[in-house]
């Protein structure tokens, strides 16, 4: 019989919010929230994806509340947040993980995705943060995670949205950092590099990456797997990771460190 305490039991009843939790990376780290104990606050565009996911948490014994709906809606912040204190009373991690990309030549790319791509990947994050942090500042304690990017760290072609608004990201959670850490919150950032998710194996389907030539460019010689992305969340919300805030923390597999094509 395994006696041993895990090293993240200090998460076991602690109310997270996961943005873009019905799919991918979003998916893996409630999963893994879950499986610590942890109280669920899930938000997605996709309700079917999002019910579905929600009910196979609860059958493992996970309260889960569930909001559909887009970080681009300027009221969903606050609606995911006081959600979160009147059903648990409190609040103790946000994960900003909603995303979404457009692979364009920059001189094609119409001002309609580039309002879109910024509007969920960098004004949606700001503000689930500002939301969290009123009532985390409250009580003096809180994290919050934001889901960058390789590419807000390195540059890519027809990705102007996506690298401009995930390296904003990057610079956002260390003003953030700095700004909140005498209040008792910890804000940091992942930045994973290609994750084998639905979405990018979407673009292979659709020829608009290469998945060897991926595994090519990465030194690890393959891509990375939500359930890692998950694991580098959960120690950066546990007390182990007490001392570490204002940090974008790669877990890429060797992308961004590798300066060869």
């Amino acid at each position: 019989m395994n006696n041993r305490i895990s090293p993240f039991s200090d998460l076991a009843g602690r109310v997270v919010i996961v943005t873009g939790a019905a799919a991918g990376i979003g998916l893996s780290i409630s999963n893994a929230f879950a499986e610590q104990g942890c109280q669920l606050v899930l938000l997605d565009v996709n309700e079917t994806s999002l019910t579905e996911m929600a009910k196979s948490l609860e059958k493992s014994g996970t309260h889960v509340i569930t909001v559909t709906d887009s970080v681009a809606e300027p009221e969903t912040a606050r609606q995911i947040c006081a959600e979160a204190v009147r059903q648990y009373g409190h609040l103790d991690v946000l994960i900003n993980n909603a995303g979404v990309t457009a692979i364009y030549p920059s001189l094609e790319l119409p001002l309609e995705e580039w309002k879109r791509v910024l509007d969920v990947n960098l004004t949606g994050v700001f503000l689930c943060a500002q939301e969290a942090a009123r009532e985390m500042i409250r009580v003096k304690a809180g994290v919050i995670l934001n889901i960058a990017s390789a590419y807000g760290v390195v540059a890519a072609p027809k990705r102007a949205a996506y690298c401009a608004t995930k390296a904003a990201v990057a610079m956002l959670t260390k003003v953030l950092a700095i700004e909140w850490a005498r209040d008792g919150l910890r804000v940091n950032a992942i930045a994973p590099g290609y994750v084998q998710t639905e979405m990018v194996l979407q673009l292979v389907e659709q020829k608009k990456i290469d998945l060897e030539s991926l595994r090519r460019r990465t030194p690890q010689g393959r891509l990375g797997t939500p359930e890692e992305i998950a694991q580098m969340a959960i120690f950066l919300a546990s007390d182990l990771s007490s001392h570490v805030t204002g940090q974008v923390i790669g877990v890429d597999g060797g992308w961004t460190a590798y300066g060869y094509i």
